[in-house]
């Protein structure tokens, strides 16, 4: 393929860039094939294979200089996009995807290749895939956060103030009483953020088969703060099949155990930071509309709980 062939953008990627961004998203979407044209000649890149996207950015396989597989990944600039070049920059590729060239200025990103095909998902036993997990995820963490990311004290400190209006949106006073619960574990801990630098997304499906190693993660969205408070994406990963075994709390009790042991966090903190990542979830839902809880939210706090 040359790299003079125009960038076809999928329609999934501009109802997302449309419903999220609006005309800011609508005109990024619009000047997107320039772009990518522009970085294939920048960086001397041949276009070697489909274009793919995710909800906020277009990847394209291609290959460098000397035939070197890599993707390149296009992604409209914000405050998420530059947290993920500080990430990438900080771990230098130790469990994570390497950043091989980057445009500050556009947050376009040249990836080394990984195996999109096969994602930590495709391991039917899923102590084997949670192990595999919680390792890449203690390697993370236990780098110090550099300076530029957002910390989890601030986080913590707007969610506490938007519980009141929160709980009062709630229809059903189960729910209600969950959610100031959860804000009190929160209220705890608020004074201990954590100084570690997070993933903030990882589960299952953000972590690729790799050549370098059998298994790196991708896509973070990094984060200064309690490790305790980067479990719950692994938690509720595969939910539907874990839900469809019947079992749901015995499989995220299980979870928890393998990722606070292989991580060495404290169980307490763990479990209120986990609570803390509900409460954040749980109020981007009402803050959209949502008037209940999520099941998933509640099952997951009652597994922390009934043990």
């Amino acid at each position: 393929m040359s790299t003079s062939e125009a960038v076809e953008i999928p329609q999934p990627l501009a109802v997302s860039y449309a419903r999220d961004f609006g005309e800011e998203g609508r005109n990024w979407i619009a000047g997107l094939p320039t772009l990518a044209a522009e970085f294939l000649d920048r960086w001397e890149l041949k276009r070697d294979g489909a274009v793919r996207s995710g909800e906020a950015s277009l990847v394209l396989p291609v290959l460098r200089e000397h035939g070197t597989r890599a993707v390149l990944k296009l992604q409209m600039p914000r405050a998420e996009t530059t947290a993920a070049l500080i990430g990438l920059h900080t771990w230098n590729g130790e469990g994570v995807v390497r950043l091989l060239d980057h445009d500050p200025e556009s947050s376009t990103m040249l990836l080394e290749r990984l195996d999109a095909a096969r994602t930590l998902a495709s391991i039917e036993d899923d102590d084997v895939a949670m192990g595999i997990l919680a390792e890449l995820q203690a390697r993370l963490v236990c780098v110090p956060a550099p300076q530029g990311l957002r910390s989890l004290a601030d986080i913590a400190t707007e969610m506490l103030e938007q519980v009141p209006k929160a709980v009062a949106a709630l229809a059903d006073s189960g729910d209600r009483q969950r959610l100031r619960g959860w804000a009190s574990a929160v209220n705890e801990l608020v004074g201990e953020p954590g100084d570690r630098i997070l993933h903030w997304d990882l589960h299952y499906g953000n972590v690729l088969a790799a050549q370098r190693e059998p298994w790196l993660a991708i896509d973070p969205e990094p984060l200064a703060g309690d490790p305790g408070f980067d479990l719950w994406p692994a938690l509720d990963s595969r939910w539907d099949d874990v839900v469809a075994k019947g079992d749901a709390l015995r499989v995220v009790r299980r979870r928890f155990d393998l990722l606070t042991e292989v991580l060495g966090l404290d169980r307490a903190r763990a479990t209120g930071w986990t609570l803390g990542r509900l409460l954040q979830n749980s109020l981007w839902d009402i803050d959209g509309g949502e008037t209940a809880l999520a099941s998933s939210s509640v099952a997951i706090a009652e597994s922390l709980f009934d043990r």
